[in-house]
């Protein structure tokens, strides 16, 4: 494995902050992920990757965090976004190529895109304490 890691300042953790992404961010569906991205304005990028049990046992959805965060890394874009990957179980078994291509394509379809609105404000979910 290479030395090269994804910083912690790099990382969104906290789940508010996957929360607001979710909610006020852009979704763009691709053949092996799900991308939302949002303009935060902050210096830098972020990176959050959403591996739910539903992709499998906890050494497949590392390896499905490992590859998004390889993928984010290689293909860095200007600061001031926060995205997070939601993988498909597809994700798994493609080359590394090909998820590239997937990913790169998803960021170039985001400058088409609009927030999600309703009533003509952008949409935000209710926050539950827990």
């Amino acid at each position: 494995m290479s030395t090269q890691g994804l910083p912690r300042v790099d990382r969104i953790r906290r789940r508010p902050d996957f929360e607001r992404v979710y909610s006020q961010g852009a979704r763009i569906s691709g053949r092996f992920m799900t991308v939302f991205v949002l303009r935060t304005g902050s210096p830098q990028t972020r990176l959050g990757v959403a591996a739910t049990r539903k992709l499998g046992s906890a050494v497949v959805r590392n390896r499905a965090k490992r590859l998004a965060r390889e993928l984010f890394r290689r293909q860095k874009i200007a600061g001031g976004y926060d995205i997070v990957i939601v993988p498909r179980r597809e994700l798994l078994d493609a080359p590394f190529p090909t998820l590239e291509a997937d990913y790169q394509a998803a960021l170039n379809r985001r400058r088409r895109l609009r927030p999600r609105r309703v009533n003509g404000r952008a949409s935000q979910r209710a926050s539950s304490s827990r």
